[in-house]
């Protein structure tokens, strides 16, 4: 266990967070106000779940939980600490409901295709919300860019598709379920984190950029939008996934333009810094599609039906 006065940058961050058992323990004892119930709720006795909570306190520093013959209740900080674990526990929900459905299944039911964007920040929530209304259902998915997404809706390969393109493709239906923007991003160090001038369209198309590759729908919209400002210009970097094009950037290599939906850690951190621009709108709608002619049914249905109520 590292002492509390060690340099917090040289501890890793998995000695310096509670774990994800830990941290459910928390929220059970914040709902119950009990660390006997949030014990059985979880299925391990009072004495594990009371050493948890202490291991908890000296690890973070701080006292969580006051205690006394009535229950347990939480201290000012333990408050805070549990909204942070909510955040945490969410997210790994979300984790566990994307892998789950990565996993190639023999009896899957519901074969999901997916652009990047839309399969990395957005359908993870929809699953868990399939999940609590169908839970017998089995999901697989398949990732791509929306190009592929369509190939594999019309080849039979999936049921239910999204996309993040200008329009349905071509042999397909579809409805919008989101809206998205794309940002124009730079690294901190970048000359353009400093500038006093919006960005203008010519400027943005003549400036090679760290691109997403050929066939992605953000690659559609940016095309699209500078079409009639010279053409995007040769790309910088031309890479596969979102990811990949975030840490690049991040790197000061140049700028590059993502969805909204991927840059909300980077900014807050302020590893990426956004550039404002003028003169051109680079907004997009996420749709939902399938084989014309083929509309929805079963688990598909059900889950288009989600993606309306918590898009």
């Amino acid at each position: 266990m590292p002492r509390l006065d060690d340099d917090p940058a040289r501890i890793p961050l998995s000695h310096r967070v509670p774990d994800l058992g830990a941290l459910e323990l928390l929220l059970s004892v914040a709902r119950h106000g009990s660390l006997g119930r949030a014990a059985k709720e979880l299925g391990i006795s009072q004495p594990a779940a009371s050493g948890r909570v202490r291991t908890m306190e000296r690890q973070l520093g701080v006292a969580l939980l006051d205690r006394s013959p009535r229950g347990s209740t939480l201290t000012d900080a333990g408050a805070l600490v549990t909204d942070w674990a909510r955040r945490i526990v969410e997210a790994a929900e979300a984790f566990d409901a994307g892998a789950q459905a990565l996993r190639d299944r023999r009896d899957s039911r519901l074969r999901v295709a997916a652009s990047m964007t839309i399969a990395e920040y957005l359908l993870p929530g929809w699953l868990i919300a399939l999940r609590a209304e169908r839970p017998g259902t089995a999901v697989s998915l398949l990732a791509g860019n929306s190009v592929q997404v369509a190939r594999r809706l019309l080849l039979g390969e999936a049921d239910l598709g999204f996309v993040e393109g200008l329009t349905t493709p071509e042999g397909l239906d579809g409805t919008v379920v989101a809206h998205d923007r794309l940002v124009v991003v730079v690294a901190p160090v970048h000359p353009w984190a400093r500038r006093r001038t919006l960005l203008t369209p010519q400027e943005l198309a003549a400036t090679p950029l760290i691109l997403r590759e050929r066939g992605s729908g953000t690659r559609q919209v940016l095309d699209a939008a500078l079409a009639g400002h010279g053409g995007l210009a040769q790309p910088l970097l031309e890479l596969s996934s979102t990811t990949a094009v975030k840490s690049a950037a991040e790197s000061g290599a140049g700028p590059c333009v993502l969805s909204e939906l991927a840059l909300g850690e980077e900014l807050s951190a302020r590893r990426l810094v956004p550039v404002p621009l003028t003169g051109v709108r680079l907004r997009r709608q996420l749709r939902a599609v399938w084989p014309t002619g083929h509309r929805p049914a079963g688990p598909a249905r059900d889950l288009l039906s989600l993606t309306a109520r918590t898009g």
